[in-house]
């Protein structure tokens, strides 16, 4: 591996379903929102129609409190983050993976144009401090 990788992306969808928040044993907030972003595909026939992306995303602390307090199902969202790979194993000794999104900033989209709250200014995530760059 090089020296210089990059693990940066930004995206927008919907919420699929209202966030959830919980907090840790230590006090540290996290909040779970699964996100549908629309690619544009052409299909057999030549025309083009909407392919259904899902995105499971994690937001730590007060970022992560204002989206549990600010936004529902339905609402349209900026996520600017980074990938992390996960991997478990079942109770039946069945391994998975995932792919999930930690977002660094979310930003809703207002629905009339009108300016909203920024999350910009939340606290960074955990383990960002020993981030090489």
């Amino acid at each position: 591996m090089s020296g210089f990788d990059i693990n940066q992306l930004t995206i927008t969808g919907n919420l699929v379903a209202d966030p959830e928040l919980r907090n840790l044993p230590s006090g540290t907030a996290v909040c779970k929102v699964r996100i549908a972003h629309n690619d544009r595909r052409k299909n057999s026939d030549g025309a083009w129609t909407d392919v259904p992306g899902f995105y499971d995303v994690t937001i730590w602390s007060g970022m992560g409190e204002y989206v549990a307090r600010q936004l529902s199902k339905g609402d349209k969202v900026v996520v600017a983050g980074r990938l992390q790979w996960r991997e478990w194993e079942t109770d039946a000794g069945a391994k998975r993976q995932a792919i999930d999104i930690v977002a660094g900033s979310v930003v809703p989209v207002p629905r009339n144009g009108a300016t909203t709250e920024s999350s910009q200014d939340f606290e960074p995530n955990p383990g960002d401090e020993d981030i090489p760059f």
